[in-house]
């Protein structure tokens, strides 16, 4: 199982979602290349206290539409996104929703920059918010803030060529019975303990740093607890290898979940993750700022209406994942060749354009004649080409198993520099039909491989350009 992405549903997916989107779904396209048997998910973080925090959010901006007039908490979110789906609950019930300002609002803790602590204030208006709306009314708040979200991520990501087998529901795990089963499992094995009225896992006696809480002291479960459910899950779907990709700011939780893995029985090793760095925005020499105070930040659907998909999911698998990434905008929408993506879709065209060339000379290609004939090919450029070529299915095995999709991405450049190399040196339509067809396939070849790698970064091959 490839799980990637799984960013929190509180907003539109940001720029530095998009490496891991680009990332995931390439390294899920190669091994499924190279052969394995390959599932892709979702993890929808759609419980605790970030849900808390968008669902007051909207609902404290469907108050301003109501036409309640107070300051915005210093740790809501802001987007203009908040806005929109602050309408949709307006649209779907009215003004039904309203409580009186002074309710909400009165003998609260202060907020930033009142001297106040601004986690403390917005977790006592969630309180204030649920014990006014009531429980039910505040989860179809919450659930109308979670379809938008979802919803439009699961879009963005569908343009953006990314699709996955399953979305999996982080409630689940609760309402399923999977955390308990998880939780009793350590029990059983006496891996848990109690201390300060909350419920410990001894993650320490498996290599953590120290022991994590599983259970707090006032009844909640834990993010920690849900996650080694989670895995735990993956495991009893009969995944022999949990291959997560995450951002480069989460490698403290590997040896933690790992840990919880060993103590429920499970191998530790059955768990890969793989840390994308971070990527900075670049208009040539200058940067790009990602986000304001208001809380708007360049979206991964304002990167792909700038640049293209092809170049977004290009560019951000051009560099090893473990590596920051600087992306070039303008280079990304220059149509020259500098642009490492515009390059190799050039020699996928310039091959039908030659095939467009033969048709209008009225002459047929050859295939059976044209394999016949290889040994014509005895230019440098053409050896060359048949080494390239030679190479390919070992640069898949190589890409999938090294968990490296840039190196793919080096290896249709450097077969788009031959091919550009070989096309520049001389004629493939010539008199000579035997040689004419031995060309023809070769470069055929060269077409289907370099389509063959785009589709595996999810990028499209144009026959004109």
């Amino acid at each position: 199982m490839v799980e990637f992405v799984s960013a929190n549903p509180t907003g539109p997916l940001h720029v530095g979602h998009g490496r891991l989107a680009a990332f995931g779904a390439s390294l899920a396209n190669l091994l499924d290349a190279a052969g394995f048997d390959v599932f892709r998910e979702y993890y929808i973080n759609d419980a605790g206290r970030q849900m808390d925090i968008i669902a007051v959010s909207v609902w404290l901006r469907y108050l301003e539409a109501c036409g309640e007039k107070f300051r915005f908490p210093a740790n809501g979110y802001k987007g203009d996104y908040v806005r929109e789906i602050a309408a949709q609950l307006l649209q779907k019930f009215d003004a039904t929703l309203v409580r009186p300002e002074g309710e909400l609002f009165g003998n609260l803790p202060p907020d930033e920059p009142e001297g106040g602590d601004k986690d403390a204030y917005i977790d006592a208006v969630i309180e204030r918010a649920r014990h006014l709306l009531g429980e039910a009314a505040f989860l179809d708040v919450a659930d109308l803030a979670l379809d938008s979200v979802v919803a439009d991520m699961r879009q963005d990501l569908e343009e953006f060529g990314v699709v996955y087998d399953r979305w999996f529901s982080e409630r689940s795990l609760a309402t399923s019975g999977a955390i308990d089963r998880a939780l009793a499992r350590l029990q059983s094995q006496g891996h848990v303990y109690e201390k300060d009225g909350a419920l410990w896992f001894r993650a320490t006696a498996f290599g953590d740093e120290k022991d994590r809480v599983v259970v707090r002291e006032n009844g909640v479960k834990t993010y920690f607890a849900s996650d080694i459910a989670y895995h735990l899950d993956k495991r009893e779907r009969g995944f022999d290898v949990l291959l997560d990709v995450w951002g480069s700011d989460h490698h403290g939780y590997i040896a933690r979940v790992k840990a919880g893995l060993e103590a429920m029985g499970e191998p530790p090793g059955s768990l890969e993750v793989q840390l994308v760095q971070f990527i900075s925005l670049f208009r040539g020499d200058e940067k790009v700022p990602m986000s304001t105070r208001a809380g708007e930040f360049v979206t991964l659907r304002q990167l792909r209406g700038e640049v293209g998909n092809d170049a977004a999911r290009f560019f951000y698998v051009m560099r090893s994942h473990d590596q920051p990434l600087d992306f070039d905008l303008e280079l990304a929408k220059s149509r020259s060749n500098d642009n490492p993506v515009y390059y190799i879709q050039y020699a996928h065209a310039r091959v039908a354009s030659v095939m467009r060339q033969m048709a209008a000379k009225e002459l047929r290609f050859e295939l059976d004649a044209g394999l016949a004939n290889l040994g014509l090919l005895v230019a440098p450029q053409e050896a060359a080409m048949l080494t390239a070529l030679d190479r390919y299915p070992e640069m898949i095995q190589l890409a999938g198993t090294l968990r490296a999709p840039h190196t793919l991405v080096h290896y249709l450049r450097e077969l788009a520099n031959a091919f550009h190399t070989w096309y520049n040196a001389g004629q493939f339509i010539v008199e000579d039909a035997p040689l004419r067809n031995a060309r023809l396939a070769l470069a055929l070849a060269v077409q289907q491989v370099v389509r063959n790698g785009l589709t595996l970064l999810g990028v499209s091959s144009p026959e004109t350009m």
